[in-house]
C-alpha cells in the first residue's frame, strides 16, 4: 500500500512540478489541426509567449503549462503532450543544430484581425462562405468586420491583419450581377454618394488604396480569391475607366489597356484585362490562370509547397508549416495566378505545374499573402454551400489561412537568400 501511494505521488510530481511545457504536436497525431491554431492564439491573448517549432512535426507550438491551458486543449480537442524543462530543453537543443532545417520562432502578442466583408452592410449570402471567416470562427480566434465606410473613415489603423476574400475592386460587382443581390450594390453606391464619389468604381479604387497604405505603413495583408486580383487591377487602372456601361452608364476607354500603370501595383503585372463574356461573363484579366477554361469545380490535382530553410528563410519557413507538402487544389473566381504575371520580386511559395497558387511580398514596413482560390476544401457545384470544418480538421489548405493569422506575432526576420 505504501510503494502504491510513493508510485502516485510520483506521477503526480511528473506532470505537476517537473512538467512545465505542453507540446502540441502539428504532425499525424494531431487530433484537429485547425482548433490547435485557436489555443495557440488563446495564449497569446493571455500576453503570454508561443514557441513555434518550424519544421519540428508539422511546425509544433509549445507553452509553459497551465492548468487552464491543459484544460483548453481537451475542451477544443486538441492533441497535447506534458514534458518537463529538461526535454523542452533539450528539444530546443536539436533544433537548435545548425545543420538540422529547424528553428524556433516566439511568438509574442495576438494580433488584432479584422477581415473586409460585406456581411458589414448587408445580407451578401455569397460571403457567408468566405474560408478565413469559416476558419477563424472554427478555430475560435477573435475578429471584427469592416467594410468601405469602416476603411475610408480610417478604422485600419486599429488593426494589425486585414483580410481581403472573394471581392471586386474595379467597381464591377464581381462582373456578374448573379454574384450580388441589390441590397449588395444599394449598400456599395449608398457609402460612394456618402463620401461623394460618383461611381463605385472610383470609391472602391479609394478603398484600394487605403488598403495598400494600411499594407506599406507596417500592416499585414492576406488576399484570396478575387480581390488578390482585382487589388492590383484597381490599383493599376487608376485614373482609367475599365467599367462598362452596364455597371456605372459609360463605357470604357478604347485605350484602357495602353493606359494602365504596373508600377502601382502590389504583386501582378504586365496583365492583360478581360473584357469578354467568356468565363461566365466573370473573367477580370489573364492574372487568373483558369478564366479561359474552368471555374468553380473540383479537381483531384495538387499544387506543391516550397520547401525553406528554417533557419535562413523565416518567414516563408512559417507560412508555409504543414503536415503534408501537397495541397488539393481548389477553384473560384480567381483559381490561381498566371506565372507570366507574377511580378520578379514576388516570392512564390506554392505552385502547380501551370500556374502560381500561393505568394509573399513586402511593402513598405508591411507585408502581403496572396492565396488563389475561394475554399480549400470546397467541392463542385458548392461555392455557394458552407464547407463544415468538423469535416475537415486536418485540411492542409486551411491551415495556410491560419498560418498567416499568426504570423504578424513573431518576431520577423526578412529573408537572407
Amino acid at each position: 500500500m505504501l510503494k502504491m501511494y510513493f508510485t502516485i505521488l510520483l506521477a503526480l510530481l511528473c506532470t505537476t512540478s517537473f512538467a512545465n511545457s505542453i507540446l502540441i504536436p502539428m504532425d499525424d497525431k494531431q487530433a484537429n489541426h485547425l482548433k490547435a491554431y485557436g489555443i495557440a492564439f488563446s495564449i497569446l491573448k493571455q500576453d503570454l509567449d508561443v514557441d513555434w517549432l518550424l519544421n519540428y512535426r508539422g511546425g509544433s507550438f509549445m507553452i509553459k503549462y497551465t492548468s487552464t491551458a491543459e484544460k483548453e486543449c481537451r475542451v477544443r480537442g486538441v492533441s497535447y503532450e506534458v514534458i518537463s524543462d529538461a526535454s523542452a530543453n533539450t528539444l530546443l537543443e536539436q533544433i537548435s543544430v545548425p545543420e538540422v532545417n529547424m528553428n524556433v520562432v516566439k511568438l509574442q502578442k495576438a494580433p488584432r484581425i479584422v477581415v473586409y466583408s460585406p456581411i458589414k452592410v448587408g445580407p451578401a449570402t455569397f460571403e457567408s462562405n468566405d474560408a478565413v471567416l469559416l476558419v477563424l470562427k472554427y478555430a475560435e480566434i477573435p475578429f471584427d468586420v469592416v467594410y468601405d465606410d469602416e476603411v475610408l473613415k480610417g478604422d485600419l489603423l486599429k488593426y494589425d491583419w486585414l483580410h481581403l476574400h472573394h471581392e471586386d475592386f474595379t467597381g464591377q460587382y464581381g462582373r456578374n450581377l448573379r454574384r450580388m443581390s441589390p441590397e449588395d450594390i444599394k449598400a456599395q453606391e449608398d457609402i460612394a454618394k456618402k463620401y461623394g464619389y460618383g461611381k463605385v468604381s472610383h470609391m472602391k479604387l479609394a478603398v484600394a488604396k487605403t488598403i495598400r497604405d494600411f499594407c506599406a505603413g507596417g500592416g499585414y495583408l492576406f488576399a484570396m480569391c478575387s480581390a488578390a486580383e482585382t487589388f492590383d487591377i484597381a490599383l493599376a487602372a487608376e485614373g482609367v475607366d475599365i467599367v462598362d456601361s452596364q455597371f456605372d452608364g459609360d463605357g470604357i476607354d478604347a485605350n484602357a489597356q495602353s493606359k494602365l500603370d504596373f508600377n502601382k501595383t502590389v504583386a501582378f503585372g504586365n496583365f492583360i484585362l478581360d473584357y469578354e463574356e467568356g468565363y461566365g461573363g466573370m473573367a477580370f484579366s489573364d492574372i487568373n490562370s483558369s478564366a479561359g477554361g474552368y471555374g468553380y469545380g473540383q479537381t483531384e490535382e495538387f499544387f506543391s509547397l516550397f520547401d525553406f530553410s528554417a533557419k535562413w528563410d523565416i518567414i516563408p519557413s512559417m507560412l508555409v508549416q504543414n503536415h503534408e507538402s501537397f495541397v488539393r487544389e481548389f477553384m473560384g473566381q480567381t483559381t490561381a495566378f498566371n506565372k507570366k504575371t507574377v511580378k520578379p520580386n514576388v516570392l512564390v511559395m506554392g505552385q502547380s505545374k501551370s500556374s502560381d497558387r500561393y505568394l509573399y511580398g513586402e511593402l513598405g514596413r508591411g507585408q502581403w499573402t496572396f492565396y488563389g482560390g475561394h475554399d480549400p476544401e470546397g467541392r463542385r457545384g458548392g461555392h455557394r454551400m458552407t464547407t463544415d470544418l468538423n469535416l475537415f480538421p486536418h485540411s492542409p489548405g486551411y491551415r495556410l489561412i491560419l498560418n498567416n493569422v499568426l504570423f504578424p506575432s513573431a518576431r520577423k526576420k526578412k529573408r537572407k537568400t
